[in-house]
Parts: C-alpha cells; structure tokens; sequence
C-alpha cells in the first residue's frame, strides 16, 4: 500500500479521456488500495484515476467521513463504503437540481457552489468486475458526479460562472504552478 501524490489543477492529465479497464489484474487491484489509501490520508470523500496520473475509468468514493454532518435527507440510501466505480456511465439525471458547496483534492484551499442534478443512475463494474446498476441522490450522487466529471477531464471548477473563475484565476494559476500547502503528498504540473 502506497500514499499516490495528488496531481494539481493545470496538470493535462486531468483534462484527458481516460480508457475502458478490461480487467482487473494484481496492478489494478494495487492501484485501488493505493487510491483508497490516499483519498484517506487526504481527508477526501473520492479520488479518481486521473488524479494520480492514470488513465483508467476508475474513481473511489467514501463519503462515511461526513455521515455525521450531513442531514440526512440529503444522505440518500448509502451503499458499503468505501465503493470502488470501474468504467462507471450515468445512465439518468434527475431534473432536480441542488447547489452545493464543492471541492476537490486537485485544487486545494477552493470551495466553490456548483448546481447539479440531485439524483443519478448509472452502471458500474466493482474490483471483481461484477456489473451493478445504482440509483442515488443527497452526498453520494454530488460526489459520483463529480468524480465522474474527472473520468471526461472536467473539473468542478468548469461548472462555475466565468466571471467566478476570473476571480478565482489568481490562486488557479498558483495550484499549476505548486504554490500551495496541502496536507497530503501533491505533484504540481511543472
């Protein structure tokens, strides 16, 4: 098991397609401890593959972390956690939508509100490649959506308005270039 630094806003693998995974071998297998790992060691709630430099359709997600904090209206049926996504679609959104405050461990210190739609289903494949289909809303449909973005090279920051991101431009350009304190491992573009 292995704490994967975390690759920071700017850096072009997070803007990529990522790939199908075929199979799950004895290096997926690693790479999933190793993201679980990390996504701890960082206090996140889901990292995805390209984050730690891959291409893989992959992320993981754990939101148990926040079960206290979060009304549980909003919770939705929560599956066993951690949930480790392969090749995930969503299949369905939810006309609904909710703002909620957003982050994200590829850009630190940032915390922005983001409108998306409350509920989604979507298709997954498990780390024994077993098919599942999954209808959630509250915090588990925020975080897979988010995480699903980061499997088509968008980041929460592209689903707010320009002129916030304007503001925001300064500390962005900053995170590409390194210029920022993370309390876990981070590898800046440069």
């Amino acid at each position: 098991m292995a704490i994967l630094p975390i690759r920071l806003f700017g850096d072009p693998v997070l803007r990529q397609q990522t790939k199908p995974v075929e199979s799950v071998g004895d290096e997926l297998c690693e790479l999933i401890v190793d993201m679980v790992e990390t996504m701890h060691n960082a206090e996140g709630i889901g990292l995805a593959a390209p984050q730690v430099g891959r291409q893989e359709q992959l992320f993981v997600v754990d939101v148990s972390p926040l079960l206290d904090e979060i009304p549980e209206d909003l919770r939705g049926d929560l599956p066993e956690q951690p949930m480790v996504l392969i090749n995930p679609e969503i299949m369905w959104e939810s006309e609904e939508e909710e703002e909620f405050e957003e982050g994200c461990l590829s850009i630190p210190d940032i915390r922005e509100p983001v409108v998306r739609p409350e509920s989604v289903r979507l298709t997954y494949q498990d780390e024994t490649m077993k098919e599942h289909t999954l209808t959630v809303g509250g915090i588990l449909a925020r975080v897979i959506q988010h995480e699903y973005d980061h499997l088509e090279g968008v980041l929460f920051t592209d689903h707010i308005s320009s002129f916030r991101r304007s503001i925001l431009k300064r500390k962005l350009t900053g995170i590409s270039q390194g210029k920022v304190e993370a309390t876990y491992p981070v590898q800046p573009c440069n």
